[in-house]
């Protein structure tokens, strides 16, 4: 099985004392019940499993009185299985079919018995048929497509590699000449197979590129029917035309999300639900142009100015329609290799838990990619070409002394490097860029002995 860091956080989950049910959300074909069910095996001695797409009938269990012990007697009846207490994970998959397991949950937690977790691919977009919150009993938890690190450990790179180019990066030293040749090819075949886990195993095990695209475009016509079976009257139109704009819209020079070109007479107020329906989602990630590079991007973020990317690079590859697959491949990066390659950073930040901002002025130029890390800001600009050290906007906002930026990266295919204020990265150096932490143990307390 492909392994993910989200077991590493089921790990987690699992050893907590007072564990809330756990509500693993995310995009389709992410991995999260294949994840579920090999942690189960692994660590539970009953597993019990309701996916309430596949099974309708399950429903019923929670139609009635949300007391405990009635749940958990019309569970075991209708499952059949065993369930012994402390040693039984029960996993509601699909739950956004069945918005009343929501609601149920914190009786369930409360009881202690078993532990929980929820699982749905379109709960953000459902949310309103919930009744009642389970607030203080869940835990929500974002998966996203395996990130590049994880498509390494697929592709059989040993940690003592990786180990070696984080120490590369920690230290700005090059990489030597062979090992940075085939990562880039690595990460070229990434920015193809993208991070779904189906695909993904369906390259390693075949490196058939003809089957990837078909596996990418199935998933692609899953997204579609999501948005025919849920998405609400009017909106149906809205979303898909949005979902299938994408690629043309960030082919553009400036990649910004222009309405006009989905619709003549598109206003932002009116499709604002349409471009939430596909964040909540997961299949698609906005990033807002910023009013300047400075703490707190949230509160400086422009929300009518946005950059709309796919969830995932392999599918935006295959919904491209031009076969771009095998000139990536072969090492040509020229024409779309731009659109995809800041598609591809996109993502990689998101996973790792960043906000997605960027920065656009007529003073200054465009900065591809601007994070708060921790109380600071980074400046990431993407190049796909080899006049990787031409960047002028980049040095223009570097020099606004007030503005005070640390850290700023040019991502691109060229060595690692360090001029002045800018540090060059590797393509494949992203999945280093991690946001920062409060170490456990940090502890503060204030002294009221004077009061």
């Amino acid at each position: 099985m492909l392994y993910r860091k989200a077991y590493d956080k089921l790990l987690d989950w699992k050893s907590q004392k007072n564990k809330k049910a756990l509500c693993i959300v995310g995009a389709r074909q992410v991995g999260k019940t294949t994840l579920v069910r090999k942690f189960a095996e692994d660590h539970y001695e009953n597993f019990v499993e309701l996916n309430f797409v596949l099974d309708e009938q399950a429903k019923l269990i929670f139609e009635g009185s949300f007391d405990a012990n009635t749940l958990i007697t019309n569970l075991t009846a209708y499952t059949r299985k065993p369930m012994t207490p402390g040693k039984t994970l029960v996993l509601f998959d699909e739950v956004q079919e069945c918005p009343n397991v929501r609601t149920a949950i914190k009786f369930l937690v409360e009881d202690g018995r078993f532990d929980y977790i929820e699982s749905g691919s379109l709960l953000g977009v459902r949310y309103k048929e919930v009744r009642s919150y389970p607030v203080g009993f869940e835990e929500i938890y974002r998966m996203y497509p395996m990130d590049f690190e994880e498509y390494l450990w697929a592709n059989g790179v040993q940690d003592a590699t990786i180990e070696y180019l984080n120490d590369c990066f920690n230290t700005l030293a090059p990489v030597s000449g062979s090992v940075h040749e085939t990562m880039l090819k690595l990460f070229q075949s990434y920015v193809v197979v993208g991070g779904m886990p189906q695909v993904v195993q369906t390259y390693v095990d075949t490196h058939d590129i003809g089957r990837v695209i078909e596996n990418q475009s199935d998933i692609l016509e899953q997204y579609r029917l999501d948005i025919a079976k849920y998405a609400v009257g009017n909106d149906k139109m809205k979303i898909q035309a949005i979902f299938d704009s994408i690629p043309s819209q960030l082919n553009d020079k400036n990649r910004r999300f222009f309405l006009n070109k989905v619709d003549d007479h598109g206003r932002q107020q009116r499709y604002a639900d349409s471009f939430r329906w596909l964040d909540d989602a997961g299949v698609a990630l906005p990033c807002y142009n910023v009013t300047e590079p400075q703490p707190p991007l949230q509160l400086n973020a422009k929300h009518n100015l946005f950059k709309l990317f796919m969830n995932d690079s392999g599918l935006l590859c295959a919904a491209s329609m031009d076969n771009i697959q095998f000139s990536i491949l072969n090492g040509d990066l020229s024409i779309n290799m731009g659109s995809i390659l800041e598609n591809m950073i996109a993502t990689q930040l998101k996973s790792k838990g960043f906000r997605l901002n960027y920065f656009d002025s007529k003073k200054y130029g465009e900065l591809d990619f601007v994070i708060q890390n921790g109380t600071h800001i980074e400046c990431i600009e993407v190049k796909s070409g080899n006049d990787f050290k031409k960047h002028s906007a980049l040095n223009k906002i570097l020099s606004v002394a007030e503005w005070k930026i640390p850290k700023s990266y040019v991502v691109c295919r060229g060595n690692v490097a360090w001029e002045t204020d800018v540090i060059y990265l590797p393509w494949y150096m992203m999945m280093f860029i991690s946001p920062s932490t409060v170490k456990t143990g940090t502890t503060y307390k204030v002294d009221i002995t004077s009061l």
